[in-house]
């Protein structure tokens, strides 16, 4: 998805004329929603700067620009992008991210990290040539017509407003050199060489030719970790972390070294909403430290991911090590302190404070962890908490932190890449869920495939033509059904019934920990304890009565939860000492899951409503919503035509 593209002579004329800027809020207000005044200016600075170096004879005036292009599986955006060929009439692309940075601190023990003023305050950043360059890796990892078609990719990054601090400039300091031979960096005064490097690859206008062929690309199938973590743990690099991922996993690495070297306990809190990378971080967190020979193991609490993990890694590792690397947050009741040199915690949110088959063991989880290691590492985000039991949040965390005398550090994460790069899903979803307020209630993003199904046969149906191509389709509901058929052959016994529509299916029945890779899963539905921490091409959600609307009012009703159900059990009691604050609690866990189930598809997302008020506000939601979705991969647009159809006419 491009903002903005023109050929360079309508670009020269947009900026003269004053009617750049112009230009690039409308389309972004259409395409992408809301903007910042804050990237007005910066566009509005940079633009002018970007037509004087254009403004050269021989950067021929039908090269294609392009302004803001969205980097695809990602919410990530490229400055500027300049099209046409090169003397040999090879295929080419200039990609200029550019800066209002003035100047930089260079950070010696993170690799490609930077620190300079942002947003009001000195923070450490990823090197602008690693962060052009990574973006370009991710446009060559991703569009097809990019790799087919055998477009070169020319990365560099344009500090306008920076100046040369002589020998010793941080900015270009030898342990930035690989990156700065990928991605060359040009700073103040430096427009004449900027114009030599864009010359150099673009000879020839192509009349933005391959900017459309960019743009039209399919986009390749986004990774998933557990198809890669064999890979991985092999040593391999899967993902490319970008922007404030880079900077977590280098803090982490540079806090394990402080714990060894100073003899000190480290804490790192990383907050980060779904699709936000969190548990590729993990992995990749674990997998370094293991080759830095330093004891390292993955914690989750949630036996579903590590099991799916132990299921795809059996074939090239053994069983002991596997057990050894993934571990459950119940491992470390009677853990020495320090024993481990990093403890990894993904959904740290989903802790306990009791371990053991009957809840009776140990003092608190986060306590333990943070007492058996040097460095513990919190992956968390507390709207996933999902049951009484998550007592996982970043307050209690820092408390123990204190009580065992550790350093904390606290971190945020905001990429997406979950539900194919659209944070502004992630953020309507919130809004329309009523979890929180936010921007984007009108716009849920490009590319990402959101329905609303009157008959749930028919959501059926489309989630198992899905899962024909690569097993990657899932139906999952809310817990509002009795898991009764214990002992039963399937086709005996269904849990979930809606009597209306002839629909009947079984929750999973005996295959809880491997339910979201296997097979057979097509036939069952999932709950959010055998799908949170993993992640699909597409989910279908049958939301329950727990969730209802009541005059465009979002409301929960915790006594339609399974009486099966063990995430509530407790709540009695708590109603009868503190009624206000159970309702509160119980209300947050209910808005969480379906949160955390409509979250799990990286391609789209499925609903059916049992409520039909339920069903109606959100066809009202989608009325009004700004819906770009263009279908790219897998299965001919006349699949999702009638929905399209279906919203127009709500």
């Amino acid at each position: 998805m491009i903002v903005y593209e023109a050929t360079k002579e309508e670009f020269l004329s947009d900026v003269f004329d004053d009617k750049l800027v112009t230009n690039i809020c409308k389309n972004y207000n259409d395409k992408i929603g809301k903007i910042n005044e804050r990237e007005v200016r910066s566009w509005d600075n940079s633009m002018q700067y970007m037509y004087r170096v254009l403004s050269d004879r021989e950067i021929p005036k039908d090269a294609g620009i392009a302004i803001e292009f969205k980097i695809p599986n990602t919410s990530k955006r490229i400055d500027f992008l300049i099209s046409g060929s090169d003397k040999n009439d090879r295929s080419s692309v200039v990609i200029v991210e550019l800066k209002q940075w003035e100047k930089v601190e260079k950070i010696d023990s993170k690799e490609a990290i930077v620190k300079t003023f942002i947003n009001k305050g000195i923070r450490e950043t990823t090197h602008p040539s690693y962060q052009a360059w990574s973006y370009a890796s991710l446009i060559k990892d991703y569009n097809e017509n990019a790799q087919k078609e055998d477009i070169n990719l020319y990365p560099c990054t344009y500090l306008h407003n920076y100046l040369n601090q002589g020998t010793d400039d941080p900015l270009t300091d030898s342990i930035y050199e690989y990156y700065i031979k990928e991605a060359p960096v040009f700073i103040k005064g430096d427009s004449g060489k900027l114009r030599d490097f864009i010359k150099k690859y673009i000879k020839y206008g192509d009349s933005k030719e391959i900017l459309y062929t960019i743009d039209k690309g399919r986009i390749r199938p986004s990774k998933s970790l557990q198809d890669s973590l064999n890979s991985m743990l092999q040593g391999n690099r899967e993902f490319m972390m970008i922007d404030n991922q880079k900077v977590v996993y280098e803090t982490a690495l540079h806090l394990a070294n402080e714990a060894l070297r100073t003899n000190t306990k480290q804490v790192l809190v990383v907050e980060g909403g779904p699709g936000t990378g969190k548990s590729v971080l993990a992995v990749n967190l674990l997998v370094e430290a293991t080759n830095r020979s330093l004891v390292a193991q993955y914690v989750t609490k949630n036996a579903a991911p590590r099991n799916v993990y132990a299921t795809k890694l059996k074939q090239n590792f053994r069983k002991g090590h596997i057990d050894n690397l993934f571990k459950g947050s119940g491992s470390y009741v009677n853990a020495p302190s320090g024993e481990f040199d990093v403890l990894i915690v993904d959904e740290a949110h989903r802790l306990n404070e009791k371990s053991g088959l009957f809840n009776n063991l140990g003092e608190n989880q986060i306590k333990e962890i943070i007492n058996a290691s040097k460095l513990s590492v919190f992956f968390i985000d507390e709207h996933q908490r999902v049951t009484l039991k998550d007592i996982g949040s970043t307050d209690t965390i820092l408390k123990f932190s204190k009580e065992l005398d550790a350093q904390v550090t606290n971190m945020k994460l905001d990429s997406q890449f979950r539900c194919n790069g659209s944070d502004g899903y992630i953020s309507w979803l919130d809004d329309v869920l009523q979890i929180r307020e936010t921007a984007n209630s009108n716009y849920i993003g490009m590319n990402y495939d959101f329905r609303i199904y009157r008959n749930p046969n028919e959501l059926r149906k489309q989630i198992e033509d899905l899962n024909k191509v690569n097993n990657k389709a899932r139906i999952v509901a809310g817990y509002c059904w009795d898991w009764v058929k214990e002992g039963k052959a399937k086709t005996e016994f269904h849990d979930i019934e809606i009597p209306e529509y002839q629909f009947g299916m079984s929750w999973n029945l005996n295959n809880s920990d491997t339910w979201a890779i296997d097979e057979d899963s097509i036939n069952e539905i999932g709950c959010i304890h055998t799908c949170q921490g993993l992640e699909f091409d597409y989910v279908g959600v049958i939301i329950g009565n727990d969730l209802v609307c009541r005059d465009g009012v979002v409301l929960t009703d915790h006594s339609k939860r399974a009486k099966t159900d063990t995430s509530l059990r407790g709540l009695k009691k708590m109603l009868k000492q503190n009624s206000e604050e159970a309702e509160k609690l119980a209300d947050e866990i209910i808005r969480n899951t379906y949160r955390t189930l409509m979250t799990r598809g990286q391609k789209g997302c499925f609903i059916y409503c049992i409520d039909k008020q339920l069903e109606n506000y959100f066809f009202k939601r989608l009325k009004h919503m700004q819906m770009n979705y263009k279908e790219n991969e897998f299965f001919k647009s006349s699949l999702v035509a009638e929905e399209k159809a279906t919203y127009k006419h709500q």
